[in-house]
């Protein structure tokens, strides 16, 4: 009998076309479900997402789920599962779900992170993690700015929804913080329109350029006309960093540290 397995993962989505399996494209759900069919004899599984990231875009907390027939222990098969996989996809964590559990539908919130690299000179070791801007940010000032963003509101001029869906969404905390060079802005919502966190920050940019007021940002949002925002920065410097669940949030969110705990005890 298939069991139902939920799991964190991680991956560098810089040789990817993105998270979702398409044709004739190296995907991560396409790297998932072909090591899991390998171990369960070739059968195909199906692996569910909470989200579906861009090509080039990453993650340290992408949630998924499948459904398996496995005979040994759960620990062996995150083992086994992390064996297989290439070397830009892991494993982070992985343990039995409730039937009802679905990665995307069961989610209370997802955590997206935007890095910049603001100094003059590029930086090769980070140029597939990070969006290079060599003229200075007001950190401070972007963060006036996200602050308008924050609530329930009609995010139409920050990206579009698949068919059929509305356009509200509920931003439960924008961040943009320094330290040093790095400049991060940090996302929470119930969901994210396509392409949504990437326009924030387009938007933002100008605001830390000093070329607008931090008010303008509310004027994007009140427009609901997807022209009336900055275009959508480079995939590289965005990373999907947490998915939380209600009925399983404070576990999820003691994943990376427990994962560390047990590395440092091998």
């Amino acid at each position: 009998m298939a069991a139902h397995y939920r799991a964190v993962i991680e991956y560098d989505g810089t040789h990817f076309a993105g998270f979702q399996v398409q044709p004739n494209a190296r995907t991560v759900q396409g790297e998932l479900e072909a090591v899991l069919a390998r171990l369960c004899g070739n059968r195909r599984v199906r692996v569910r997402g909470a989200g579906r990231s861009d090509a080039g875009v990453h993650a340290q907390g992408q949630v998924i789920d499948f459904f398996m027939a496995w005979e040994h222990a759960d620990e062996k098969l995150w083992r086994a599962l992390n064996a297989l996989l290439p070397d830009d996809v892991a494993v982070r964590y992985l343990e039995r779900a409730p039937d009802a559990f679905h990665p995307r539908y069961s989610a209370v919130s997802r955590v997206y992170r935007y890095t910049i690299w603001n100094d003059r000179v590029r930086s090769p070791v980070a140029r597939h993690f990070a969006l290079h801007e060599p003229r200075p940010l007001d950190a401070q000032a972007m963060h006036e700015g996200a602050q308008f963003l924050v609530g329930e509101h009609d995010f139409a001029s920050f990206g579009r929804p698949t068919s059929g869906e509305t356009t509200v969404r509920h931003l439960m905390r924008a961040d943009v913080h320094r330290q040093g060079a790095w400049v991060y802005v940090e996302l929470e919502a119930n969901a994210f329109l396509y392409r949504m966190a990437r326009r924030i920050v387009g938007t933002l940019l100008p605001v830390g350029w000093g070329e607008v007021d931090p008010p303008h940002v509310r004027e994007v949002l009140m427009a609901c006309q997807p022209h009336a925002a900055g275009p959508a920065v480079a995939p590289q410097g965005l990373c999907l960093v947490a998915v939380t669940y209600r009925e399983h949030e404070e576990a999820l969110a003691q994943i990376l540290s427990r994962e560390e705990t047990r590395g440092t005890e091998r």
